[in-house]
Order: C-alpha cells, then sequence, then structure tokens
C-alpha cells in the first residue's frame, strides 16, 4: 500500500484542483494552499490530503483519502478525520475516500452513525470506486493529475483489460504536454497498475512502446524496476528465469535474434549478479552496441 499512496498524495498536491473538480464535480473552486496533513492526537496521524479552498467565496477544506482494500474501520476513521480537521482548523470539510483496486469499497456505507437516547451523530463522506468510473471520460478530458489512475477506472465495452491499459498508455504518451510531465504520468501509471495488471505484462508493453528509456532516467529507477517484479521474478525463477528476461530485453529493444552471437554468450553466463547486471544494462542502453561494450567490461 505504501507505494501506491505515496504516488496518490504527490498527485493530488501536485494537480489539486483536477481532483477537487472530480470528487465535487465542481469547477468554481480556488485552492489557497496544501496543509499539513498531521493531526495532534494522542497517538499522531496523518490524513492523506488535506486542501483549503474557497468554493463559492467561502473557505473550507477538501480531505482526500486513498484505499487499496476494504476496512471495516473506514466509516469510523473519516469520522475521525473530519472531526479533528474540523477541529484543528475550525472549517467546514468536504470529504472523499477513493478506493483503488477493483471491487474494493463496494460495503462502505459513505457515513458514520451514531444513535444514543435520540441524540444521533451523522457524519457523511463521498465514496468513489476507480473500477466504477468511466475512464475514457477522464482521457477525454485532456491533460490531467488523473491519468496515471484511468488504468484503474472502467474501461469501455468495446476493450478487453490488456487492450484499455494499451488504450490509457497510448492516450498518456501521446498528450500535449512538457516530455517531464508525460514520463511522470506514465511511471506513476505503471506501478498503479500493479493493482490490477500482472507486471510482466506492464514491462512487456513498456518495452514494446519504447517508453522504458524515458521512465528509467526517473529518480523511482529502482523501486519502479522492483515493482515491476522483474529483480523479484529473477530470484524466484533463479539463473534459467534471468537469461530467458535478458534475452526478451534485447529481442524487444533490438530486435536480437537467437542465433545472433550474442544470445549464445549470454546463455553461457552463469553469474546470476552479472544476469542482474546486464538485465538493467539492456532496459538503459540505446543501441546493441553499447550493451555489447556492457557484456564486455
Amino acid at each position: 500500500m505504501a507505494e501506491y499512496d505515496t504516488i496518490s498524495k504527490h498527485l493530488i498536491q501536485t494537480y489539486p484542483k483536477d481532483f477537487i473538480r472530480f470528487t465535487l464535480g465542481q469547477d468554481n473552486v480556488e485552492v489557497l494552499n496544501i496543509l499539513d496533513t498531521e493531526q495532534n492526537t494522542v497517538e499522531t496521524r496523518h490524513t492523506d490530503s488535506l486542501i483549503r479552498v474557497h468554493i463559492a467565496g467561502k473557505e473550507a477544506l477538501i480531505h482526500h483519502e486513498f484505499q487499496t482494500t476494504d476496512d471495516p474501520s473506514m466509516p469510523i476513521r473519516m469520522a475521525g478525520y473530519i472531526i479533528r480537521a474540523i477541529e484543528q482548523h475550525n472549517l467546514p470539510v468536504y470529504s472523499s475516500v477513493i478506493y483503488l483496486r477493483r471491487g474494493a469499497g463496494r460495503r462502505d456505507p459513505g457515513h458514520f452513525i451514531q444513535e444514543i437516547s435520540g441524540r444521533p451523530v451523522v457524519i457523511e463522506y463521498t465514496v468513489i470506486r476507480l473500477s466504477e468510473i468511466e475512464g475514457q471520460d477522464i482521457l477525454n478530458g485532456g491533460p490531467s493529475g488523473l491519468f496515471p489512475f484511468t488504468t484503474l477506472m472502467k474501461r469501455p465495452d468495446r476493450m478487453d483489460s490488456d487492450e484499455w491499459f494499451c488504450h490509457c498508455v497510448d492516450a498518456t504518451n501521446g498528450l500535449p504536454v512538457d516530455e517531464s510531465i508525460k514520463v511522470d504520468f506514465l511511471g506513476r501509471m505503471m506501478i498503479l497498475s500493479g493493482l490490477v495488471y500482472d507486471p510482466a505484462f506492464i514491462n512487456r508493453i513498456l518495452l514494446q512502446e519504447g517508453l522504458m528509456d524515458a521512465i528509467m532516467r526517473e529518480s523511482s529507477f529502482a523501486q519502479y524496476i522492483k515493482q515491476l517484479g522483474i529483480e523479484q521474478g529473477i530470484e524466484q525463477g533463479g539463473r534459467q528465469r534471468a537469461i530467458e528476461d535478458l534475452l526478451d530485453v534485447l529481442e524487444i529493444r533490438f530486435d536480437l535474434s537467437e542465433t545472433h552471437p550474442l544470445s549464445t554468450r549470454i546463455a553461457a553466463i552463469d553469474d546470476l549478479r552479472r544476469l542482474k547486471q546486464l538485465l538493467r544494462a539492456a532496459i538503459q542502453v540505446s543501441n546493441l552496441e553499447a550493451f555489447e561494450q556492457a557484456l564486455d567490461a
């Protein structure tokens, strides 16, 4: 959950208006500032996102939580977050919980209710399940901080799951934005997609689309590769798996054939650590000659 939580928080803090429009359905919102999410109690707690805004000329707080799994305690947790935010800032709170994984949150009622001697306490919040959101509507809306989440959303009836993933990648790659923003969207999309898609499939599409090089230059390189399951797969499959993965990368990126002399050399390598190093090189280098230099080093 930690990596998905971190990515979600980063996106909402970078593109707050996109998320406010998504959760509230309102455009007339002025973002004032992103607030510290620490809530001082006996045990320090943090909300995922707390934003101070102007809505129709009045100050308010926009609160978001991200969840990947069902949690029966969510209503009371949300009630606690909301009450503490009101107490700390003395402002009304619009609160939402966003469920990332398909099937999660179906039993979340969207409210906390306590009834004692005819004195009910009712605290309501919005429940958003990404799997019920029309992903194509987000793609049609233009550049948005929500793009990295689209693979988790509802796909068009005419597309299967794999086609939808590729469609989201292509739409993101085609955005008319700065290259650094595009690469950031794609990298975060790939990691979030691990909630639904097989890591091997994600990795294969990255390589086929020629996107691996750009994403690998991002600062999250090591964590990203681990998330895709490349090194994890090597550990589980041993030497033979490592050789197969390395040859697959070279075939996809540089059209290396099974009969090429490099294929024979790679198949003869016994050192698992060396194979890991070469796999990283195969993903990063710009041409086959550069890989051959790494092999000879």
